[in-house]
């Protein structure tokens, strides 16, 4: 009974990790749809042959050949390459009535853009345009109110549509939407939502999407690399702090903590290795935090439980480092206590930091490939935890029983 027991005691937080393997699952819903009662509005495939030219040429199309007025006969136009083979176009003028046409290479499915308080999908409002295989062209603004198909409410929303009808071209090999709002204040900094999708839209739900990104997108600059520039550095951000946080908090300070436990045979071995692994790994999740709140000022991102736990586990972490200066010596009375403070706190920083990671996987729409990824690192880990409790409790097996030979010797 005494092997039974010493081999359920493994770590807790194994259980924890068991969890997260199980979150990791989860999928976004996709957003809903109507595709059966939709305004008809014109398809001009003239000129179909596919795509030529980068990106940035799209800005030299002339619009009058094919979009309807008022968004045909616009002067002045701003166009900007934004994102992959996105295009937006706009006006605004003194009355803060602003025009806006978004391009984009399209062969199925649909093309929408958002606009955002907060640069988050939930509480935003969108426009998307798609045409169905019966060549009918069909746009209608979304209020994504949540995640949760039934959350995202068709011809809802908060965008200030004006009464010029929005309009959705497919030309050439190119879809164009069309929309006019007019704001109560000048529009400058705002984040938007570009997002595409390649499956058709199917009882009134839109496919899930196949990219998206999202972007504070400068309505009073005039350059057209601005946006896009800005649009890739917050990706560039959003990115270095995932993987910061993955390396950081997935990896090294779990494996610097699976150390002493398993390895303090190896004295002294064992405790420089565990200062030094712990060390660069606060480091790097030190880093991670700098890098969220820069990410934070740009985007003024709403995700309160990702920075709030954020917060909680750097504190953790700078009570860790804290910790390793005041270890009192062996033989002090402290010492028992000291131990049960730093085991169960950096216990909790893990679990909690692990669960960060799988949150800002979900907040950040990242793709599978970040899930498989994290699920992997996460499984390798738990695997070896699982090895080295094993031996552990086979070698404590042996030595209770070389013990128990001992002391009761054969007559």
């Amino acid at each position: 009974m005494a092997k039974w027991a010493s081999l359920i005691s493994l770590p807790k937080y194994v259980v924890g990790f068991c969890l997260l393997l199980h979150v990791l699952n989860l999928q976004t819903p996709a957003m809903a749809a109507d595709d059966d009662e939709d305004d008809y509005v014109e398809v001009d495939s003239s000129g179909y042959g596919g795509y030529s030219g980068g990106v940035s040429e799209q800005c030299d199309t002339d619009l009058r050949s094919f979009l309807p007025p008022p968004y045909g006969n616009l002067t002045n136009v701003i166009c900007k390459p934004i994102w992959n083979t996105f295009v937006l176009r706009y006006t605004q003028n003194e009355e803060n009535v602003m025009n806006i046409i978004v391009s984009a290479l399209y062969t199925t499915g649909w093309v929408g853009i958002g606009f955002s308080r907060d640069g988050m999908m939930v509480g935003s409002s969108a426009m998307v345009g798609w045409v169905n295989k019966k060549g009918h062209a069909r746009i209608h603004q979304y209020y994504l109110q949540g995640r949760k198909q039934s959350e995202v409410i068709q011809d809802k929303g908060e965008l200030p549509l004006t009464n010029v009808p929005s309009s959705v071209v497919l030309h050439g090999a190119t879809i164009y939407l069309a929309f006019q709002l007019k704001f109560s204040a000048t529009v400058s900094q705002q984040p938007i939502l570009l997002a595409f999708g390649n499956a058709y839209p199917r009882h009134h739900h839109l496919s899930t999407h196949s990219d998206k990104t999202a972007v504070v997108f400068d309505f009073s600059a005039g350059s057209k690399s601005s946006a896009a520039a800005a649009g890739s550095e917050i990706g560039q951000t959003k990115k270095n702090h995932g993987v910061m946080g993955i390396i950081g908090w997935g990896l090294i300070l779990p494996v610097g903590a699976i150390i002493p436990r398993y390895f303090k045979h190896k004295d002294p071995l064992w405790y420089y290795l565990h200062s030094a692994i712990q060390f660069v790994g606060f480091a790097i999740g030190l880093t991670t935090v700098v890098l969220g709140r820069q990410l934070y000022n740009k985007i003024n991102a709403n995700v309160p439980t990702h920075r709030g736990i954020g917060i909680f586990v750097l504190v953790l972490s700078i009570l860790q480092v804290l910790a390793f200066f005041l270890r009192p010596n062996k033989e002090a009375k402290i010492r028992k206590y000291w131990n049960w403070y730093h085991h169960w706190f950096g216990r909790i920083a893990l679990f909690f930091g692990a669960l960060n990671i799988v949150l800002g996987i979900q907040i950040g729409g990242a793709g599978n490939e970040w899930k498989v990824g994290y699920g992997f690192l996460l499984s390798i880990i738990l695997i070896a935890v699982i090895v080295l409790e094993a031996l552990a409790w086979m070698k404590r097996s042996d030595k209770a029983a070389m013990n128990s030979f001992q002391m009761n010797p054969v007559p």
